[in-house]
């Protein structure tokens, strides 16, 4: 009898002036939209590696905005509205499998539904992190 793995550990918060970043590692891919992006406030070897701080609220939720895993997520805390769905939304199949969802999204879960704006969603269904590709399976021999 197999039992499911535990759910991973809640995403880490970063705080800046005016918006709240969350980061979680279990659905990041490394697009590094990120740190090209804003590297004043992405910086990979760095502790905190975020530091939202440095850039203005706007420009931080603008490159989130980019990151395709959805690894990386904001909450305006400036009165301002947090992310937008993009609308239409996009579904996008890539050569590695990874189902690329950008939009107003509920993906069901293990844990529950839960509502996303942006998604990689596993196609070759040997994630460890069902249903979001962590590249563990047919799809790592593509990258």
């Amino acid at each position: 009898m197999t039992s499911e793995p535990p759910p991973p550990p809640a995403a880490r918060s970063y705080d800046g002036e005016g918006i709240v970043v969350s980061y979680d590692a279990h659905r990041c891919l490394h697009a590094a939209e990120c740190v090209r992006g804003l590297p004043d406030v992405f910086e990979v070897g760095r502790k905190p590696w975020i530091m939202p701080g440095n850039a203005s609220a706007d420009e931080v939720a603008d490159v989130i905005h980019r990151c395709p895993s959805g690894a990386l997520q904001y909450r305006r805390t400036d009165g301002l509205p947090d992310e937008v769905p993009d609308a239409p939304t996009r579904v996008s199949l890539h050569s590695d499998g990874v189902l690329h969802l950008r939009g107003n999204l509920e993906v069901v879960t293990p844990q529950g539904p839960r509502h996303e704006t942006r998604v990689m969603l596993c196609g070759c269904r040997r994630t460890g992190n069902a249903p979001y590709c962590d590249h563990s399976g047919d799809c790592a021999r593509h990258l």
